[in-house]
């Protein structure tokens, strides 16, 4: 009977500073911190730090890896603990420190239905001399935009629409004449929808492959 009331349960106990050690790495932290002596301290400090390492042994002799042990360590003793590190000792307030916030770019498209990659390809092909390679980047670049304007407008385009997209799109500088034809826009759905039954189809398949096999 006293074994039971004596026993300890984590939600009584202090919360862990840095769970992935567990709570006996943080019993031998606390107990050098409780150390009066510096040079026993210093001593149990480098013991501890050799204990961690054999944990990860392949980077135990990395120096980058060491210095991370260190801070890990001064972290788990909430910065109290004071021995002697072969590395600088970063503070607590450096630690706590908010990053400054990333600056991540910004694209605001006129048309996002055609996405970012057209007008990255709008770009180079502008930038190509006039003839057979750039006419054929040119028809394929509306080919692709025709089938991105179906994939959120279900209904049929009229080309001339794409060729005023393309024309704002690269400012002035890619003129598609009526006479280019595109790809009819019966086909670009067609294969939506050839694609979307092939899925459903498999995914049915997979079900009925499953069926009846033993799940452990």
């Amino acid at each position: 009977m006293n074994l039971v009331e004596n026993l300890e349960y984590n939600t009584e106990r202090p919360q862990l500073i840095i769970p992935e050690y567990g709570r006996h790495f943080q019993k031998m932290v606390d107990h050098a911190v409780s150390i009066e002596d510096r040079e026993e301290r210093n001593k149990i400090a480098k013991s501890i730090i050799d204990v961690m390492g054999n944990l990860q042994p392949h980077l135990r002799d990395v120096p980058d890896f060491q210095h991370k042990l260190w801070d890990q360590l001064f972290i788990m003793s909430d910065f109290k603990l004071d021995v002697d590190s072969p590395f600088p000792i970063t503070s607590k307030e450096a630690l706590e420190e908010r990053p400054e916030p990333l600056e991540y770019p910004q694209n605001f498209p006129k048309y996002r239905f055609y996405g970012n990659n057209i007008k990255r390809m709008i770009d180079v092909a502008v930038k190509w001399d006039k003839g057979d390679m750039r006419d054929g980047l040119e028809y394929a670049i509306a080919n692709h935009m025709k089938k991105c304007y179906l994939n959120w407008n279900k209904d049929t385009v009229d080309d001339k629409a794409i060729f005023k997209h393309l024309y704002e799109l690269s400012d002035g500088q890619i003129n598609l004449t009526d006479e280019t034809i595109l790809t009819d826009s019966g086909q670009f759905l067609k294969n939506r929808v050839a694609k979307t039954v092939r899925k459903s189809s498999n995914k049915k398949n997979q079900r009925n492959n499953n069926r009846g096999k033993k799940r452990y």
